[in-house]
């Protein structure tokens, strides 16, 4: 099917091109307009949860009520009383035009004591901005914002409103910094390690194409559903790293059959036969561990999804058709403008020191740095294999005191504005004025005119002051048969302390006849927790079984996928360690320029397995699929599992060092869950090219033996049928092979003498 498909694309190479030329332009043009249509901020709540509920029936009973903008006001020699202070303040608001601020609210309109700080010289005011949606509020933010501060006091200026656009920009600046470093850096590396310009323009003109066609896909998912601003970040992540991965396994593959083969169309065959399998098996699997967000329902996540896969397919169609294309235009002319004078030349070795990004033929597969280090390994694989699962482990330990806590403004920088202004509330203001604890009630008939309802309200604030933790409790409204009640606490709003109260209060007792919704801040992160937390597993479920059943069909071994899950498993929590260590514990937080909370978003854990995973299989495809070709052709485990190390540890290793240049311009991000993500990613792409794949995966491989390619007759049967493989040839050396047989019949290879042969030693 493949070898079918790289000479179809053959045969029609221009007009592909032309095609694809036409989808470039259309999504340049179309495409990127989708930063217009995202959702700024947000997307953490859990639909439907108790305190989605909550702020639904406020919005419906009192309005938006939302301090869409806090401005803060401060004087070193006025109070707050001082007539001064007061008229500065309030001539200021009073000048700001109607059409941009609908209401505004500040001590001298509430007379309530929580709009004065302690000290008793600043003062906040709550602006409600005017518009339908938060991009046009944030219009209406960037209209008055330079009207806001009065001559005399200081001001600074927070809120919801400014937060979203702070993020918004920062977001913007990460994905043109990004760009523009990386892009310049992986041509050079490229050029390195292909050591020709026209190999090493390839996979960054499939980068390209990637993030322009994701682009164009979130702006259609716009029109039907709410997707992130941050799914943007993903996109040019995976975009340009699975280019990455694609372009060197497919080019290097072309060039490597260029020495074999008779003409430029039996190299294109051969290359997507093998090649571009592997790259479809890999898309799909990646595909589908990023698909296991949409089954979470917070918008954040299920965006994070939507881009991952549109990206991912939009790189795994374009590397199985333009990139053939352009490799069937070039033919040899993939090797110009060469910087170094063996590139392209058979048998030779990548700049890496073994690498087969650039070929490597007949006797280069059995011998080699990357052989060598592979025999090594074999001939002690439990010297490898224990203290690297003991190292992963160590690794990993700190994840066991994981403290989860929500997003605000301190995923800014700490000179932002409203970073500053979140601080200041906190810490200078008495009572949780932005974060209380809000419930609201719901009674069978009006309250107000009601004095039996009147006393089972004022019942229920007297229960609610006697939650422990609870500092005080106030109705903050009443229209029809709705109540709104605000409780005050002391403690941080994403803390486990307040999510403690949130649990108590929500056990009191309604009255009679009525239902309590609890809501607010630290109520959105409880139901955000429970939401997944029940979701979660159906994830690990979904990726675990999809990869089983996909690396099952691509080499026929039901031991393979479990070894790979496990292996990634591994991985995943030594990853998830460093982070808690760096983020949660704050080591390294002055070098990384953030400053630690004591917990971890939730939902950076889950979104770096989706990502993580995805990107291991990747590379342990890569891998197996050399090794299944050397095993089909010889039978022997031990040697195959060297030269297929040999043949993909310069690819694996530098798609590794390339991707960690992409994702190192996302960890220098002003935001910090953006860069604890980049930090997470670097770290897992380090430990997995090199420690997993390179020395345990070996090692393992070589303890299983026979056991490797193992499966049940029934299954060996469906795969002879189903495989996701070629019939004719299993690799590029040209021998004929069986890959449906497994092991049936092979030779004993296993015996001392053939293991000796296979590493080089005798036994």
């Amino acid at each position: 099917m493949f070898e079918s498909w790289g000479r179809i694309v053959y045969n029609r190479r221009r007009l592909v091109l032309a095609l694809a030329a036409l989808g470039v332009v259309f999504a340049a043009v179309w495409g990127t307009g989708v930063f217009g249509s995202l959702q700024k901020a947000g997307g953490f709540d859990a639909p439907g949860s108790q305190s989605q509920q909550s702020a639904s029936l406020a919005a419906g009973a009192f309005g938006r009520d939302a301090g869409d903008v806090v401005v803060l006001y401060r004087s070193r020699t006025q109070t707050v009383q001082a007539g001064a202070f007061r008229s500065a303040v309030t001539r200021t608001l009073a000048a700001l035009p109607h059409s941009k601020v609908e209401s505004y609210q500040t001590y001298w309109s509430a007379r309530s004591p929580q709009f004065v700080s302690a000290s008793g010289r600043a003062t906040y005011a709550l602006l409600e901005l005017t518009g339908g949606s938060d991009a046009a509020r944030i219009k209406s933010f960037d209209a008055i914002k330079g009207r806001l501060a009065p001559r005399g006091l200081s001001t600074q200026i927070g809120g919801q409103i400014p937060t979203e656009e702070a993020i918004n920009k920062q977001v913007t600046s990460d994905i043109g910094r990004a760009e523009g470093l990386s892009m310049p850096v992986l041509l050079i590396l490229l050029a390195v390690i292909f050591g020709s310009l026209a190999a090493a323009s390839l996979p960054l003109a499939i980068g390209g194409i990637a993030i322009l066609g994701s682009f164009t896909a979130l702006r259609l998912l716009t029109l039907a559903t709410a997707v992130s601003i941050y799914s943007i970040n993903i996109t040019t992540i995976l975009g340009l790293g699975l280019a990455i991965d694609y372009g060197l396994f497919m080019v290097g593959r072309f060039r490597e059959e260029l020495h074999r083969q008779s003409s430029v169309e039996e190299a294109i065959a051969r290359t997507v036969a093998t090649a571009g399998r592997t790259i479809a098996v890999s898309g799909v699997t990646v595909a589908v561990a990023l698909a296991s967000l949409l089954l979470f329902p917070e918008t954040f996540l299920r965006s994070m999804g939507y881009g991952g896969v549109a990206t991912v397919l939009v790189d795994m169609l374009a590397a199985l058709t333009v990139l053939p294309a352009l490799l069937a235009v070039l033919g040899p002319k993939v090797n110009a403008l060469r910087i170094r004078r063996s590139a392209g030349a058979a048998g030779a070795t990548g700049a890496t020191g073994a690498a087969g990004v650039t070929g490597v033929t007949g006797a280069g597969a059995e011998s080699g740095g990357w052989y060598r280090l592979a025999a090594s390994v074999m001939r002690r694989p439990v010297l490898y294999a224990v203290p690297i699962v003991v190292l992963l482990l160590a690794l990993g330990a700190p994840f066991l005191h994981v403290s989860w806590g929500g997003t605000d403004a301190r995923v800014l920088s700490a000179s932002a504005g409203p970073r500053v202004v979140t601080q200041a509330l906190n810490r200078d203001f008495p009572g949780n004025v932005t974060a209380p604890i809000e419930s609201v009630v719901t009674f069978p008939g009006p309250v107000s005119g009601s004095p039996a309802r009147g006393t089972e309200l004022t019942s229920y604030l007297a229960g609610l002051r006697r939650v422990p933790g609870v500092t005080g409790a106030q109705v903050t409204g009443v229209r029809g048969n709705i109540a709104r009640v605000d409780a005050r606490y002391a403690p941080d709003p994403l803390s486990a302390a307040a999510r403690s109260i949130v649990s108590r209060v929500r056990a009191v007792a309604p009255p009679a006849g009525a239902r309590a919704y609890v809501g607010g801040q630290t109520a959105q992160l409880v139901d955000e927790l429970a939401s997944l937390s029940r979701t979660l597993p159906w994830m690990a479920l979904v990726m675990a079984g999809a990869t089983f059943v996909l690396l099952f069909l691509a080499f026929g071994s039901v031991v393979l996928p479990v070894k790979a899950i496990v292996m990634n498993i591994l991985s995943l929590s030594a990853t998830f360690g460093v982070v808690v260590w760096i983020f949660q514990e704050g080591h390294l937080s002055g070098l990384l320029g953030f400053t630690p909370t004591g917990t971890i978003d939730p939902t950076m854990p889950i979104l770096m397995l989706a990502i993580i995973f995805g990107l291991s299989m990747d590379y342990e495809v890569f891998l197996l699929s050399r090794i299944r070709e050397r095993y089909d052709v010889t039978g022997d485990n031990t040697a195959s599992v060297a030269g297929g190390l040999q043949r993909t540890g310069g690819v694996i290793t530098s798609a590794a060092l390339l991707l960690v240049i992409v994702i190192g311009a996302f960890s220098a991000s002003g935001i910090t869950f953006i860069k604890l993500m980049g930090v997470g990613m670097i770290v897992a792409l380090v430990v997995d090219a090199t420690i997993v794949r390179v020395l345990l995966v070996p090692a393992t491989m070589r303890l299983l033996g026979r056991a490797n390619w193992w499966a049940p007759g029934p299954l060996r049967r469906l795969y002879a049928r189903y495989g996701i493989r070629e019939n004719d040839r299993a690799d590029g050396d040209g021998a004929d092979s069986d890959p449906a047989a497994g092991i049936a019949g092979r030779p004993d290879v296993f015996s001392p003498a053939s293991r000796a042969a296979s590493v080089g030693r005798t036994p």
